[in-house]
């Protein structure tokens, strides 16, 4: 029978925080790909005048938006694990219908006035942020997509994009396809249902 000593038990948590430091190290050191911001980035003029975290209920409008409502969360991450505070991560995405909010989206569909279509939600002590979405839409010629935009005060970090995992649009989508897999995994939802809600953790690693 092994006999366990103290020394061995040391041994071992040494080794296993070794490892667990290697994991965070090794998850960081995949940078968030940065991407094209896209023509439909709505402007401060063109935005509604609520533009929180929480998209599918835009403030004073009865109806809530049309679409399927997810849970996007996660943590913004330097490349050494760091957790960033006070950063500012907006996202903006088209309505159920494939509509962007901005003047430009000649789309010949009426947009959702439901949806927000642009928020913004700023990180905590620990990194953390989250918004209540609905999952993306196709987009003519596009793959569903959410855009993501980080700033520290005014300075732009990182412009990317997110992608539903394993959706077919993906395999033709030029911009999916210029990210090498581990790129590809890194700003790919991947969704759980939980309390009725999909939901999906994204962390952006700068």
């Amino acid at each position: 029978m092994k006999i366990v000593t103290r020394r061995g038990l040391l041994k071992s948590s040494i080794a296993m925080a070794s490892l667990s430091v290697y994991a965070r190290s090794a998850v960081a050191s995949i940078l968030t790909p940065s991407t094209a911001q896209g023509p439909f980035y709505p402007s401060a003029t063109m935005r509604l005048a609520d533009v929180d975290n929480d998209l599918v209920k835009v403030l004073g409008v009865v109806e809530k938006a049309g679409g399927e409502v997810i849970r996007l969360k996660g943590k913004l991450l330097s490349k050494h694990g760091k957790a960033l505070a006070g950063h500012r991560i907006e996202i903006w995405q088209c309505d159920v219908n494939g509509k962007y909010l901005h003047p430009g989206d000649r789309h010949s569909v009426a947009y959702d006035m439901g949806f927000q279509g642009f928020g913004h939600d700023v990180t905590d002590i620990a990194g953390n942020y989250s918004f209540t979405t609905i999952k993306p839409t196709v987009y003519p010629g596009r793959t569903p997509h959410i855009h993501v935009k980080v700033l520290d005060g005014q300075r732009e970090l990182l412009t990317t994009q997110l992608y539903i995992a394993g959706e077919k649009g993906n395999n033709s989508d030029g911009l999916f396809g210029r990210m090498s897999a581990a790129q590809a995994r890194s700003v790919s939802m991947v969704f759980t249902k939980r309390n009725h809600i999909l939901e999906t953790n994204i962390d952006l690693i700068i």
